[in-house]
């Protein structure tokens, strides 16, 4: 057992090691910077950029969700035209009324992307027109008088062999539009496009008149996003502003100055109160609450969590619960020590009998953190999912980083 348990500290420490690297690599490379290699992933209150909040109007449309799918996917498309790093997009429904969230960090104009962001979806279908020779052939889009406003729905459906496949409907004006078109391009592909981006290019096999059409050979996935991008494109939902907030890139990064900060001075008081009331057990207790921050960092960053300051808040509240499972071990093993048994008999029987209540404490924690993660957006399910993380890894470092600490030191401790 002594040399086992000498081992997995060994291990323990090499971890922990490897970790600290990864969490800051320049603090090992002086004149190699990996962290471009391995960045963090931070949120736009710490970076700065722009908090987006856009109401959906979607009084006058008959498949709600699936136009709100659409304009967030077409939004999110155009986010990514700006180049902005790991941007967030997500619709939203509360209260009978819908929105879209866009969050926005490092931006360098925010102007100019609020105003590409919520224009209205622009939907064309083009001729296709191929010219060259076969060995260097060119493609050219030819608009054409069918558009979006043409299209009154697009469904999901599925074939007589159940296959998927998707089902326009045009109005009046855009079948006869639609059959003039299809006749002159049987045999040859009609393009769809939204915001000047090709969608798809659905092959014409014969002239289509009453203006309903399906498109087949698409798996159900592409099928589905195809339908919404067409019901976006075709019923043009209102989109308004009704929230912004922007942080400025010096602001960002003083608020992350303070939150390390606030942890640091944090953690100090915590590793110096245990160490002061529980002495040799609360010295070993913080060598394995360090331990504990910095595989959590690793966690952090090798999950890829963007941290926001609502993701430190809640990585630091997870710091206090780790310290808590540590009293109400050394509390049972001194209550144990009373009754007359051994230190290395008293602190094995502390943890056996600390473990029910760390256990249940925990688990209604991570109950909540996933109540919070799924039921709430942006802000609040950073601080939902670094709870989370922080209190699993807490558990194991409470129960199993601080007994092998203890039985390795226990006789000089």
């Amino acid at each position: 057992m002594p040399k086992r348990n000498l081992f997995l500290l060994l291990f323990i420490i090499i971890l922990t090691a490897g970790s600290g690297l990864f969490v800051y690599p320049r603090s090992i490379f002086r004149y190699v910077d990996l962290s471009r290699f391995l960045p963090w992933r931070l949120g736009l209150d710490l970076v700065g950029g722009s908090h987006l909040v856009y109401d959906v109007d979607l009084s006058n449309v008959s498949d709600g969700q699936s136009v709100l799918n659409g304009l967030r996917d077409i939004m999110e498309k155009r986010v990514n035209l700006f180049g902005v790093s790991e941007p967030n997009v997500v619709s939203s429904r509360s209260g009978g009324k819908s929105y879209i969230i866009v969050e926005l960090a490092g931006i360098k104009n925010p102007a100019e992307a609020i105003a590409q962001i919520g224009r209205t979806a622009l939907l064309e279908f083009r001729e296709v027109i191929s010219s060259g020779d076969e060995k260097e052939p060119k493609i050219e889009f030819t608009p054409t008088p069918l558009g979006g406003r043409y299209l009154t729905s697009a469904r999901l459906t599925a074939d007589s062999l159940g296959q998927p496949q998707v089902a326009l409907n045009f109005n009046s004006e855009g079948a006869k539009i639609f059959e003039e078109l299809t006749g002159k391009n049987v045999g040859k592909p009609l393009a769809i496009f939204i915001d000047s981006e090709l969608i798809s290019s659905p092959r014409v096999n014969e002239k289509i008149a009453g203006g309903s059409a399906v498109i087949t050979g698409v798996k159900r996935e592409e099928a589905k996003a195809l339908v919404n991008l067409l019901n976006a494109g075709a019923l043009p939902a209102p989109v308004t502003l009704i929230s912004q907030s922007t942080i400025g890139a010096s602001l960002g990064a003083e608020f992350l100055k303070k939150a390390i900060w606030a942890g640091f001075w944090g953690t100090l008081a915590v590793i110096l109160f245990i160490s002061v009331y529980y002495r040799g057990l609360g010295i070993l207790a913080s060598l394995a609450l360090l331990i504990y921050i910095i595989l959590t960092l690793g966690v952090f960053k090798l999950l890829a969590i963007t941290m926001s300051l609502a993701g430190i808040a809640g990585f630091i509240l997870s710091i206090g619960m780790a310290v808590d499972a540590n009293i109400l071990i050394f509390e049972r093993t001194k209550e144990e020590i009373k009754r007359g048994l051994t230190r290395v008999g008293a602190i094995e029987e502390g943890f056996r009998r600390a473990w029910p209540p760390i256990r249940d404490s925990n688990i209604s924690t991570i109950l909540t953190s996933i109540i919070l993660y799924f039921f709430t957006t942006s802000f609040v399910q950073g601080f939902a999912l670094t709870l989370l993380i922080g209190v699993l890894v807490s558990m194991f470092s409470a129960i199993t980083v601080t007994r092998i600490i203890l039985r390795v030191f226990i006789k000089s401790a």
